[in-house]
């Protein structure tokens, strides 16, 4: 089955790349052997319209024309076709190199060697190896949230979802009805960027705090997205790196790394324990939290009763 859908989309893309003026759908229907087999017009129909589709993913420039009669025709002008010279150096190479191996999840990764691989034929050096390995360090991105594929093909597509999320200071998980803008990584947790239909504005929701199963929900939305420097931006204020004030915290000797990195202040306060002040943003709570009873908030009393709350909803289950 693979192999006949190959053969019959290499054929429709040939017939239109080779071709001076637009072809019917009957005139193509005549010229694909598969296509003259299909069992009726509503069979080949389906059939073309779904080749179709797969070219144009595939990058196939294919122009829809309506004639002086009315009658649409189809074709793939070569120029709008054809690839400009490509020309990279080496540290060029390394570097997309090195973007398709920091993915690890199996989509992606194909889709990268496909691109390395159309790169090459455009006229990437053959003495250039992009997955030379360039630092004795390798990037990972790790994915282990079922939710992120489903976002991702819902980003692309920009088609509205439903799922289940749990904010960190609630015991139940609620519905969310978002238009998703952007996937983003920070601090090794992904986050979504997107607008939350049902509040009315934009939200930030890190996947490790969906539920269940992601849907998509109606057609594709037509609002803008915001430039991808803004939606990086929110997703900073929202995981806590963007910081107007500071917050005082005892934290417990040899432990908690991370706020140390980010405090502006160390004192040692003894019997195992010091004193940080640390950059104080949105999220700060939630941070503090998964160190457990290794922190504790001396102020504001606003961020100590927020963790606190926190603390309490995780105590609930």
């Amino acid at each position: 089955m693979a192999i006949a859908k190959a053969e019959r989309l290499m054929n429709l893309a040939l017939c239109l790349l080779g071709t001076r003026r637009p072809l019917s759908k009957r005139e193509l229907r005549e010229s694909i052997e598969a296509y003259l087999e299909a069992g009726s017009d509503d069979s080949f129909n389906r059939m073309f319209e779904r080749d179709k589709d797969d070219l144009r993913e595939l990058g196939l420039v294919i122009e829809t024309v309506e004639s002086l009669d009315g009658e649409i025709g189809y074709l793939a002008r070569r120029d709008s076709n054809r690839l400009p010279p490509i020309t990279l150096d080496a540290e060029e190479a390394a570097a997309l190199g090195l973007a398709a191996k920091v993915w690890q999840q199996a989509r992606l990764a194909g889709a990268a060697s496909g691109a390395l691989q159309k790169l090459r034929a455009a006229g990437l050096p053959e003495d250039v190896d992009p997955y030379e390995a360039h630092s004795a360090l390798e990037p990972r991105i790790p994915v282990h949230e079922a939710a992120f594929e489903p976002l991702m093909l819902a980003c692309r597509d920009r088609r509205p979802v439903l799922f289940e999320y749990r904010k960190a200071n609630a015991a139940q998980p609620e519905p969310r009805h978002v238009e998703p803008w952007a996937l983003e990584c920070w601090r090794g947790h992904w986050y979504l960027a997107g607008y939350d239909r049902d509040r009315g504005a934009e939200r930030v929701f890190r996947l490790s705090r969906i539920t269940g199963r992601v849907r998509s929900r109606g057609a594709r939305f037509t609002a803008p997205v915001p430039d991808v420097v803004t939606v990086r931006e929110t997703v900073a204020s929202w995981a806590g790196e963007t910081a107007d004030r500071s917050a005082l915290i005892r934290l417990r000797t040899d432990a908690g790394y991370p706020l140390r990195a980010k405090a502006t202040a160390v004192r040692e306060l003894g019997d195992g324990w010091d004193e940080l002040e640390i950059p104080y943003g949105h999220g700060l709570d939630a941070w503090l939290v998964e160190f457990g009873p290794d922190v504790v908030v001396l102020e504001p009393a606003e961020l100590r009763a927020d963790v606190v709350d926190r603390l309490r909803a995780v105590a609930k289950g």
